[in-house]
């Protein structure tokens, strides 16, 4: 039963028992009856009850509604932070999503550019010529990373009239070394999409004709003697092809042997530019041992020329010095016939008679 209902029928049960008071009292009138007198008192008392019931309830009832309002409140206070950090979480969620999204909505650009631009690169290499000058941009490219600038030129004219497209400057021996880039890249496609066994024949056989081909060609037109090197390098701009050609065609490459042309991809053809680097360097360094052995040379002659004048000098210091010598010789003699001289002056007649009795000596220009 709720509170309201309660309420309710402690009211009807109020009134009812004042109906039935009012009647009792009434008969108390008309009779004295003791019962009826009990009645009414107990009737009072229970009236008096259900007032303090009712009373204790509207209390306890100002009490319930006091702390629910403080509950809701509370709730409606902790909801409210609650909603603020979850929509403050929630912000903060759709900000990196949206950075994340920016993010991937760049990195599609970029798929979508590279797309476009392999695209172009397939275009590229389905031309002939294009795909041989994507092979010679290649070979500026690494040829420039690995060399100094004095080390290579490219599109050089050999004394034949042939031109290389790089051409790399060793000092003799072994001499300048001719490299040309070669791109079979059709009969390496045909190799790959072969669907049996005859078209893949068919696709080796080409291949296998054009790199000989290319073999050929550059040992006739590169190597030249007496001003290249014995040998000549062919450029594959593909890894792949070169990985085809050392796998399965084994033959060629021992023709290419035989021929002198060594085959390279970008890969090989760094390491070989990284030995001739260190080729150059040791060529240098020879060059500038020579250099110092020559002022080494001329710094001993000069040291022996020095020695010769300081043993002229020491010469002449020895002879000035028998000539002070001889000064000095002079110069002690002159001092005693001064001494002699004085004595005669003073009078001394035994110093004359010793003077006219000396010896001759020298005179002072023999001295």
């Amino acid at each position: 039963m709720t509170e309201t209902a309660l309420l309710i029928a402690v009211a009807l049960l109020a009134a009812a028992l004042g109906a039935l008071a009012a009647l009792l009292l009434r008969g108390k009138r008309e009779t004295a009856d003791p019962q009826v007198t009990e009645l009414a008192r107990q009737q009072t008392e229970l009236m008096g009850r259900l007032s303090a019931m009712a009373e204790a309830q509207a209390q306890t009832r100002a009490e319930i509604t006091s702390t629910l309002n403080e509950r809701l409140e509370n709730v409606s206070q902790r909801m409210g932070v609650s909603l603020e950090a979850s929509a403050q979480k929630t912000a903060e969620t759709l900000g990196t999503l949206t950075a994340r999204l920016n993010v991937i909505d760049e990195a599609q650009k970029n798929i979508t550019e590279l797309s476009t631009q392999v695209v172009g690169l397939q275009d590229i290499l389905a031309n002939r010529q294009a795909r041989g000058a994507f092979g010679e941009v290649q070979l500026i490219d690494i040829v420039t990373n690995a060399l100094p600038p004095s080390a290579y030129s490219f599109q050089a004219t050999l004394g034949n009239g042939t031109r290389a497209d790089c051409l790399i400057r060793l000092p003799n021996p072994p001499g300048p070394i001719a490299i040309d880039a070669k791109f079979p890249l059709d009969a390496y496609h045909a190799l790959r999409n072969a669907r049996d066994e005859a078209e893949k024949t068919a696709a080796a056989r080409q291949f296998r004709g054009d790199l000989i081909k290319h073999v050929t060609a550059i040992a006739e037109k590169y190597i030249v003697p007496g001003e290249t090197a014995e040998s000549a390098l062919m450029f594959l701009p593909s890894e792949a092809v070169y990985a085809e050609l050392h796998a399965n065609f084994g033959d060629v490459v021992s023709r290419s042997y035989q021929a002198r042309v060594w085959i390279v991809s970008p890969t090989t053809l760094m390491a070989t530019l990284n030995t001739v680097r260190a080729v150059l360097k040791d060529a240098r360094m020879r060059e500038q041992a020579g250099v110092i052995q020559k002022y080494v040379g001329l710094l001993l002659q000069d040291v022996a020329l020095l020695d010769k004048r300081v043993e002229k000098l020491g010469t002449h210091f020895r002879q000035a010095e028998g000539d002070i010598n001889d000064i000095r010789v002079s110069t002690e003699r002159i001092g005693k016939r001064g001494e002699k001289i004085q004595e005669v002056e003073l009078g001394e007649s035994d110093g004359a008679e010793a003077l006219a009795a000396a010896p001759e000596t020298r005179t002072l220009g023999a001295g």
